[in-house]
């Protein structure tokens, strides 16, 4: 099975730890093409909303993940806490989970559904939680 990571890039030493562990279990594994060349022991910070998108532009970040999404078979939304939100999934991976979803593909959250204005959506996407452990993926 193929698997994509989603997940905000505050996350980015987390989604290389997952995708090496998921490779040790046996998955092909995508990540997300910001991570190719960040130096981890320096998380980069944007200015700005407006630099970052500008660097999403570019580089044609989003185009390019969701390319990896369909030549997946599932995502795995790598939702742990962020700025005091627990099991945080930002803009970017709600509307990943949206498009894997009308593609068909599976599903998986890594923790609980987060408590948000959209929680009723991404329960309707019916994801499989995960509660942490990656060897509940099937």
């Amino acid at each position: 099975m193929t698997i994509t990571i989603c997940g905000s890039m505050t996350f980015a030493k987390e989604m290389l730890s997952v995708k090496e562990q998921l490779e040790k279990m046996g998955y092909k594994v995508f990540v997300p093409g910001e991570l190719e060349g960040l130096d981890l022991n320096k998380q980069e910070e944007y200015k700005s909303s407006e630099e970052h998108a500008a660097a999403k532009i570019e580089n044609d970040f989003i185009r390019a993940h969701y390319g990896l999404i369909v030549r997946s078979d599932a995502i795995l939304v790598l939702n742990y806490t962020k700025d005091g939100i627990p099991n945080y999934v930002g803009g970017n991976s709600f509307l990943e989970m949206g498009f894997a979803f009308v593609h068909g593909k599976k599903i998986y959250l890594l923790n609980p559904i987060p408590l948000t204005i959209y929680e009723s959506e991404m329960k309707a996407m019916q994801p499989v939680v995960l509660e942490g452990n990656l060897a509940a993926i099937s």
